[in-house]
C-alpha cells in the first residue's frame, strides 16, 4: 500500500501591525537596562523634515547600560510593506543626535529602522569630561545596545524578528560599522561603511596637524582660492597615469606632486603660492610621523583633494570631529589651544586613550565572516576627511589576518575617483551601494562594479563603475568616456597598495 505523504512548508507571516499596536507596545514590551520613552503613529507622510514616508509606528527608547548611561534611540517600524528586515544607521563626527534623514531613507525602502545620538545630545565633546561611561557609550556600547534593543522591539511589535539586519554608516558611522564587525558579530549580518573614521585617535592628531600646518604661521595660510592652483598642479600630474585622461586622479597613492611647481617667482600672485604656503602644502601631502620613532601616525591628504582642503586646513580652528579629542579627553581642558601642540612631546599623552573604545583597528573579524557576514566598504580617492591610504591599510591587514580567500568572499572595497568625504567632489559621487550588498549576502552574488554618477545643475554629466579594490575602471578605448558602458574593471597600471 502506497502512503502519501503531503509536506507543508510553513511561511511565517509577521502579525498584523497598526496604530493600536504601536500604541500598546510602551505597555507590552519588556526590555533589559532599557525602557519606552515614547510611542507615536505617523501616518501623515511627513515627520520632521522627511517627506513620503509610509506609514511608522515611531518607538523612542532610552538605554542604561551603565549607571552613568542616557542613550537615546530611536526604531521605526512600517505599519505596511514591512520587508521583513532591519537596518542600523550611524552617525557621523561625535554624533549627539537622531539620523532622521537615514532613518526615513531605510524606511523607504521597507526596512524596520534605528538610529541613536550615542549616548549625548550636541555636536561636540564635552559630554566625554568627567563621565568615562559615556565615551564608552559613544565608543561602541550604544550602537551595540540599540541594535539589541531595536530587535526586542521589532520581535514584540511584529511578532517575530527581522530575517536579516544590516548596518549602515559614512564617516563616524563607518568607525561604528567597523566597532560592530570586529565586537559584536553577530548583531548584524551585513555592514555599509563609508569612508571609515576607523583609527579615531591618530585620525584626530592627523587633522590636528593639518590644522597647525597652515594655520600656525599666518604666513603659511593657503587661501581657499588658491585650492585651485594645487588641484591643477596635482591633476596635470597624475591625471593620465591610469592611461586616460579626463580630469580625475583614479589611482592617487602612486602619485607624486611636489608643490613647489606652483610657487610664484616673486612676491605674491592669485594664481601661484608663496614659499611658506608651498611648505604648508608639503606638509598636508606628507601625512603625519612620529617625530620620536620615525613611525607613521596616518597618512597624508591624497592629490586631488585639494578643492576640499577648507575643511582641514581653512581654520581658524581644527576640525571639531579631531580637536575636540585633545580638549575634552585627552587634556581635559575646554580651552586648551591647539597652538600648544607639540608632537613630540606630547604624543605620549594622546596615545594613552588610543584604545579600542575609540579605534576599532583590529583586522580579526573571523567571527563575523564565519557566520556569512558581509562587510562593503567604500570612499573617496578625495576625501578631505579620513585619509584614503589609512582605509588600504586596514583592508591589508584584514586580508594579513583572515587570509586572501575569505576577504574575497566576505570584504569588499570600493574608491570612488575625485569624491570627497562621503559625497561631493569632481568625480561621480553618487550610488548605491545597499542594494549590492543586499544581493551579495542573499542571494551569494559578490558586487563586481557598482555604478556611480555625477550631475551639474541636477542633469546626469558622467557616469563610472566603481571596481573593488585594488581594481580600476579601465577605459574599453572606445565610446563616451562620461559612460560607464565604456569602462571595465582591471587591473590598476600603478599598483601601488601601501607605499607610506
Amino acid at each position: 500500500m502506497k502512503i502519501l505523504v503531503l509536506v507543508s512548508c510553513l511561511i511565517v507571516i509577521p502579525a498584523l501591525a497598526d496604530a493600536a499596536t504601536c500604541d500598546q507596545l510602551a505597555a507590552s514590551i519588556k526590555l533589559t537596562n532599557a525602557k519606552v520613552s515614547s510611542t507615536e503613529t505617523v501616518t501623515s507622510g511627513t515627520f520632521m523634515d522627511q517627506k513620503g514616508l509610509p506609514p511608522f509606528c515611531r518607538v523612542q527608547l532610552t538605554l542604561t547600560p551603565s549607571t552613568d548611561s542616557d542613550i537615546k534611540s530611536e526604531v521605526w517600524l512600517p505599519l505596511n510593506g514591512w520587508n521583513g528586515k532591519f537596518q542600523q544607521v550611524g552617525n557621523g563626527a561625535w554624533a549627539g543626535s537622531i539620523q532622521y534623514g537615514a532613518l526615513a531613507e531605510a524606511l523607504r525602502r521597507g526596512y524596520a529602522a534605528s538610529s541613536t545620538d550615542a549616548g549625548h545630545t550636541g555636536t561636540d565633546a564635552s559630554f566625554a569630561m568627567g563621565h568615562p561611561e559615556k565615551l564608552k557609550d559613544f565608543g561602541y556600547r550604544a550602537v551595540h545596545e540599540t541594535a539589541v534593543q531595536s530587535k526586542a522591539t521589532i520581535a514584540n511589535f511584529y511578532g517575530m524578528g527581522p530575517k536579516l539586519s544590516y548596518f549602515n554608516g559614512c564617516s563616524g558611522g563607518g568607525r561604528m560599522a567597523f566597532q560592530e564587525a570586529q565586537r559584536f558579530p553577530a548583531d548584524f549580518d551585513a555592514i555599509l561603511a563609508g569612508a571609515p573614521g576607523y583609527n579615531r585617535v591618530n585620525q584626530s592628531v592627523w587633522m590636528l596637524m593639518n590644522a597647525k600646518a597652515t594655520l600656525d604661521n599666518p604666513a603659511s595660510f593657503i587661501p581657499p582660492a588658491k585650492y585651485a592652483v594645487l588641484h591643477r598642479a596635482a591633476v596635470d600630474a597624475c591625471d593620465a597615469q591610469d592611461g586616460l585622461k579626463d580630469g580625475l586622479i583614479s589611482e592617487p597613492l602612486s602619485c607624486h606632486v611636489d608643490p613647489a611647481v606652483t610657487q610664484c617667482k616673486s612676491g605674491d600672485a592669485p594664481n601661484c603660492l608663496t614659499a611658506p604656503q608651498v611648505e604648508a602644502a608639503r606638509r598636508l601631502y606628507s601625512g603625519v610621523t612620529n617625530p620620536k620613532t620615525g613611525e607613521r601616525i596616518f597618512p597624508r591628504l591624497e592629490p586631488g583633494s585639494e578643492l576640499s582642503w577648507g575643511g582641514p586646513a581653512g581654520g581658524p580652528e581644527p576640525l571639531a570631529v579631531g580637536g575636540d579629542l585633545f580638549k575634552f579627553v585627552v587634556f581635559k581642558d575646554p580651552k586648551w589651544d591647539f597652538r600648544k601642540f607639540d608632537l613630540a612631546r606630547d604624543y605620549d599623552a594622546v596615545h594613552k586613550i588610543d584604545n579600542l573604545d575609540l579605534s576599532p583597528t583590529s583586522p580579526d573579524i573571523k567571527a563575523f565572516v564565519a557566520r556569512g557576514g558581509k562587510l562593503l566598504i567604500y570612499q573617496g580617492w578625495a576625501d578631505q576627511n579620513v585619509a584614503p591610504q589609512s582605509t588600504v591599510d586596514y583592508y591589508n591587514n584584514v586580508i594579513k589576518t583572515i587570509g586572501q580567500k575569505q576577504t574575497d568572499e566576505s570584504v569588499r572595497l570600493f574608491f570612488a575617483p575625485g569624491m570627497a568625504h562621503c559625497g561631493g567632489g569632481e568625480g561621480p559621487n553618487v550610488f548605491d551601494a545597499l542594494t549590492p550588498l543586499e544581493q551579495w549576502r542573499e542571494q551569494g552574488k559578490a558586487p563586481a562594479s557598482i555604478v556611480a554618477t555625477h550631475a551639474t545643475n541636477g542633469k546626469v554629466d558622467r557616469s563610472r563603475p566603481l571596481c573593488p579594490f585594488p581594481q580600476v575602471a579601465r577605459y574599453k578605448g572606445s565610446g563616451s568616456i562620461d559612460d560607464a558602458a565604456n569602462f571595465a574593471c582591471g587591473t590598476a597600471r600603478n599598483d601601488v597598495q601601501s607605499t607610506r
